[in-house]
């Protein structure tokens, strides 16, 4: 439960009822701060110090971009929630090892980039503006949250070859029960947030919200996507890389592992060395559902 989650459940259950608008507004910003902002660890450093760095001023932030390489087979990389691009270094300096330009970017309230906020609207926006900055992509390599924004981004017009997800979340619907469970707020709160949403965040888009799930609609995007996802993930449960994989069905193959958790994941070498491998492939590898480290396959 959050520090001041009895205070601000009173509050946004009251409003929710009586100021429909302000409680949407409100509840709306809480649920898109992240908790703390990541910083770079020495070990990442020395990549990113070696990046062309610029800025995009999107939706009214400053994002702080990163590239390397001489701009030919761009991949992209989607850092997850209080996280940041610099999470992701073990993939970019294996794809630049092969010959790829990794692109990257810090979120607004992540990394290096400013504001205090940011949401899946935004992930999209910046998104589309390195694809029209890079081109098409090869791959993109996505971790968490990023996985359900990058799912958004191909099905608005974003185009790459392939997809890697990493302790991926497939439905939103899971971040608004976390959300609902942390504040302990009514449903009717989710739905005046709903209502903000779709008035003021994203308007023009009818439906928009309903199209937030990775899993709704991925036929859509009509890629191969290989997708980790470790057995005792305590951010994200497996059963999020389970359903988003059939939802894909004989496109995608899940690689369930153990012991790696939700943030190991990114810096495992068998890990890396796979995605790359797959994100730099010319053509899908055989579906399925793999394991590691004695882990059994579990039914969809």
């Amino acid at each position: 439960m959050y520090p001041m989650a009895p205070l601000v459940r009173t509050a946004l259950n009251t409003a929710a009822r009586v100021a429909p608008g302000p409680a949407g507004r409100l509840a709306f910003h809480l649920f898109v701060r992240p908790l703390g902002r990541a910083r770079q660890r020495p070990e990442e450093q020395t990549l990113f110090a070696a990046a062309r760095t610029e800025r995009l001023r999107v939706r009214g932030k400053d994002v702080v971009t990163y590239a390397w390489g001489d701009g030919r087979r761009p991949v992209l990389l989607v850092h997850g929630w209080s996280s940041r691009a610099s999470r992701l270094t073990a993939f970019a300096e294996a794809l630049i090892e092969r010959g790829y330009s990794p692109v990257a970017f810090d979120a607004p309230g992540h990394g290096e980039s400013s504001g205090r906020a940011s949401n899946i609207i935004e992930y999209r926006a910046i998104i589309r503006e390195l694809h029209a900055a890079h081109g098409d992509f090869d791959a993109v390599v996505a971790h968490s949250f990023g996985v359900l924004a990058t799912h958004l981004a191909l099905r608005d017009g974003v185009r790459a070859d392939r997809l890697v997800g990493l302790g991926g979340v497939s439905s939103f619907t899971m971040l608004l029960a976390g959300f609902r469970a942390g504040f302990g707020v009514d449903e009717l709160v989710i739905r005046r947030m709903r209502a903000h949403v779709e008035r003021r965040v994203a308007p023009g888009e009818p439906g928009i919200w309903d199209r937030f799930d990775a899993d709704g609609s991925p036929a859509e995007l009509d890629l191969p996507v290989l997708l980790f996802h470790d057995e005792a993930d305590d951010m994200v449960p497996v059963v999020q890389g389970r359903r988003l994989a059939r939802a894909h069905g004989d496109r995608a193959r899940l690689v369930v592992t153990q012991g790696l958790g939700h943030r190991r994941i990114l810096t495992d070498p068998g890990v890396v060395a796979e995605a790359v491998d797959f994100a730099t492939a010319g053509s899908a590898t055989e579906p399925a559902v793999t394991t590691r480290d004695g882990v059994s396959p579990t039914a969809w």
